[in-house]
């Protein structure tokens, strides 16, 4: 299948999918983080996220669900009769944000491969988190006007509450890792894209601006470039926190109802993600990854990671899900910061 008749059919099925949800009287995704609907209460819940995903010469559909309750596995049966032969269908399990545990347990910082000490010059890949969360990911550098270098992650590692303001402490490492204020402050929010549970969104992310511009944007592949649209198939890369330098392949883009648990906060949906499944012998990533950025062998940017599920991947290891780059960055209004020249 061509990749603009997948993205028509995959248009016509994700309206199908949330028919068959009101037909059943199920609360489509983007509801439920209203009247008091918590992550506990869409577990067993049929939420479908339909995408396109990528096969040998051509597109098809991914059709994603959560649960292994029967109905869960009707609804999705349907909607894998709908989209015809080239249909790849997966059970996810919960899916849940990288940046914290489960309701907000702490991180089991002892479980970590990747780099969870103090490090200046500053470099992605390193435990960074806002003063009162946990531990997530530096996923790059960026920049905005003149002069000015920002720190990129998720909005739930360098925010974490919708108590959070501008002017907050971020440490590296993350408290998790034994990071706190002010020994380990490295600079203060500075923007973040607000999650609104009544409405689907498309990125999870924020930047802080750092005390001290000098930091090492080249680590861990050299230059990273400009963002490009990611069309299903690539072979990518990532540095984070927990897992270290990991590598994987695009399995499925353009995925819509994409619910993610975020504990306290509860269930929220996401339109337009990248999935990403591991090609090596463990899992793409896991908590405190969050906030990584997704790369390709040649370094161009793709991703920004913020979520796993606990299955559907190779060998039951999970599959990843990030915000495509360049709508982070256009929703932050910055771009990838270049090497000193």
């Amino acid at each position: 299948m061509h990749l603009d008749d997948a993205r028509t059919l995959k248009r016509r099925l994700t309206e199908r999918a949330r028919d068959l949800a009101d037909a059943r009287g199920l609360a489509r995704p983007s509801t439920f983080g209203r009247g008091g609907v918590t992550s506990e209460d869409v577990i067993g819940a049929p939420t479908l996220a339909v995408g396109v995903s990528v096969h040998p010469g051509g597109y098809g559909i991914a059709v994603r669900y959560r649960s292994d309750e029967p109905q869960s596995r009707e609804v999705a049966d349907e909607l894998a009769r709908d989209a015809g032969p080239e249909v790849d269908v997966r059970r996810t399990g919960r899916i849940l944000s990288l940046g914290h545990g489960w309701a907000g347990t702490p991180l089991p910082v002892e479980a970590a491969q990747g780099e969870t000490g103090r490090v200046r010059p500053l470099r992605p890949g390193v435990s960074i988190a806002h003063v009162d969360v946990t531990a997530g990911t530096l996923g790059a550098f960026v920049t905005r006007g003149e002069g000015e270098v920002f720190a990129l992650s998720n909005w739930h590692v360098l925010a974490g509450s919708p108590s959070a303001q501008v002017g907050d402490v971020i440490v590296q490492p993350g408290p998790a890792d034994g990071g706190a204020a002010p020994q380990d402050r490295i600079g203060t929010l500075a923007d973040l894209v607000p999650l609104r549970p009544e409405q689907a969104a498309t990125v999870d992310a924020a930047v802080a601006l750092l005390d001290e511009p000098e930091v090492d944007p080249t680590y861990p592949v050299g230059v990273v470039t400009t963002a490009e649209a990611v069309v299903g198939g690539e072979q990518v890369g990532k540095i984070g926190r927990t897992t270290a330098e990991t590598a994987g392949r695009v399995s499925a883009i353009e995925l819509d109802d994409v619910v993610v648990d975020y504990g306290d906060l509860g269930p929220l949906s996401f339109d337009d993600q990248i999935e990403i499944e591991s090609t090596g012998a463990g899992p793409f990533s896991r908590g405190g990854d969050s906030g990584s950025l997704v790369y390709r062998e040649d370094g161009v940017a793709l991703g920004l990671l913020f979520a796993g599920s606990e299955t559907g991947g190779p060998d039951g290891t999970g599959l990843t899900y990030a915000n495509p780059l360049p709508s982070v960055l256009e929703a932050l209004g910055v771009r990838l910061a270049a090497p000193a020249r």
